[in-house]
């Protein structure tokens, strides 16, 4: 017999840590592009793509069918033990595929906080410096450097350090919070001047759209002034792409929108169409720094994995995945902004292609963030049947990643779904 969603939750309580988190004590029983169902058969509309990993949907056919086939073949045999061919063979695409004119190569992992960690590596052993910068509202990944790197305090660093040394943060260029690209700079300039100088820092490490941040994506001239910063110093500038890369931002990589060339980019989630593959993509003249056996892993570049992902990249092309992003976008954020003409608790709408945020606060005054009503959107949303995941450095913000190959109908029937939602919680909520 069957468990029921409470019967799971219950068992759950048990077996699984707390600080795993549980935003809808749903069970997910089948999924396919846009929708799940759950145990009991209840139907739900995907806004959230498993955290940014499903931009060309749940079970797409020819995922399936890639990952399907290489598993008749072989499952594990590890890349640095006795190699495969289609490794290199994705190695070969996405050094095609990253946005870098000099010679590029591949590093294949398992998740982007691996990505994240081997981009230091190679950085540092590249350089011979040890600092890295990030910025405030960052997120790079749980482990204890991933953290370091990460700007945002609550839930992901408290209590869990120390943390390693050598890292540094810089405000992050958001205007709507009233940090000006101008301001950003000016902070890194600090930083040099009164805690570490330039010449001991290896790398600067940046998203160009901030994922759990809040979806703020800093502005092309921003991008150009941080490049020419690291090429006066001879630091390493490293774009971490793991929730903004593969399309969803109307560009193969969000930092496409700058013309600006990275040294490093850090992938994964999308990649691999819902199996585990990460990547470290980048200059090679890096790369030749670090001897054999020092960058790897038992699992990196699993190969049901990289048989998904080699189909993932012949997607972007064959259904146009940038073009249908711009689309999404455009279409969210014309719904969106009507929305937020109707609930004053919409402070701020905003989006680059198909990643798209709108920001909640208390009379349209960005100066209030509205915590607690987001998370009563998350939960009513849940109870109507539409997936909706919520970030931001003041955790105020409802973030949408729609599977890019999602119907417009589908869209359009979550955001009324959306529009209902937040009807019931800006009426039901406990006045202040």
């Amino acid at each position: 017999m069957s468990q029921t969603n409470q019967q799971w939750q219950q068992r759950r309580v048990d077996a699984v840590p707390q600080g795993v988190g549980n935003a809808l004590p749903v069970y997910i029983e089948r999924a396919k592009n846009a929708e799940l169902w759950d145990v009991e058969g209840r139907r739900y509309i995907d806004f959230a793509s498993g955290i940014a990993v499903l931009n060309t949907g749940h079970n797409h056919p020819a995922v399936i069918e890639a990952a399907r086939a290489q598993l008749e073949h072989f499952t594990h045999p590890c890349f640095q033990v006795t190699p495969y061919g289609n490794y290199i063979e994705l190695a070969e695409r996405l050094n095609q595929l990253a946005p870098i004119s000099e010679p590029c190569q591949t590093l294949f992992l398992t998740t982007g906080a691996e990505a994240v960690e081997n981009a230091i590596k190679v950085a540092r052993i590249a350089t011979g410096r040890s600092a890295v910068i990030a910025f405030r509202g960052a997120f790079h990944g749980r482990t204890l450097l991933g953290m370091a790197l990460t700007g945002k305090v609550q839930p992901y660093k408290k209590g869990y350090g120390p943390f390693p040394a050598g890292i540094y943060h810089a405000p992050y260029p958001a205007a709507y919070l009233g940090v000006s690209d101008t301001q950003a700079l000016a902070s890194l300039a600090g930083i040099f001047a009164a805690d570490v100088a330039p010449d001991e820092v290896a790398a600067i490490i940046i998203e160009p759209v901030q994922g759990e941040g809040g979806f703020y994506a800093a502005s092309p001239e921003f991008m150009k002034q941080l490049r020419a910063l690291c090429d006066k110093h001879g630091i390493v500038l490293i774009v971490d792409e793991i929730q903004s890369g593969f399309c969803r931002t109307g560009k193969t990589f969000a930092i496409e929108h700058s013309e600006v060339e990275p040294d490093l980019v850090t992938m994964a989630k999308s990649l691999a169409g819902g199996f585990p593959l990460a990547a470290l993509v980048g200059k090679k003249a890096l790369f030749d720094k670090a001897l054999p056996g020092g960058l790897g892993g038992t699992y990196a570049g699993s190969p049901v994995s990289i048989a998904a992902a080699l189909a993932v990249t012949e997607l972007i092309e064959k259904e146009q995945l940038n073009a249908r992003a711009q689309a999404q976008g455009e279409w969210l954020i014309s719904r969106l902004t009507s929305l937020a003409e109707e609930f004053d608790c919409i402070g701020d709408v905003r989006g680059l292609g198909a990643m798209v945020a709108m920001e909640l606060v208390e009379n349209r005054d960005s100066h209030r963030p509205d915590k607690a009503l987001t998370q009563l959107l998350v939960q009513e949303a849940g109870r109507q049947g539409l997936v909706l995941l919520s970030c931001g450095v003041r955790a105020n913000v409802i973030r949408f990643l729609i599977p890019l190959t999602a119907e417009k109908e589908i869209i359009d029937e979550g955001l009324n779904i959306l529009s209902s939602s937040l009807k019931v919680v800006q009426n039901t909520r406990p006045a202040k």
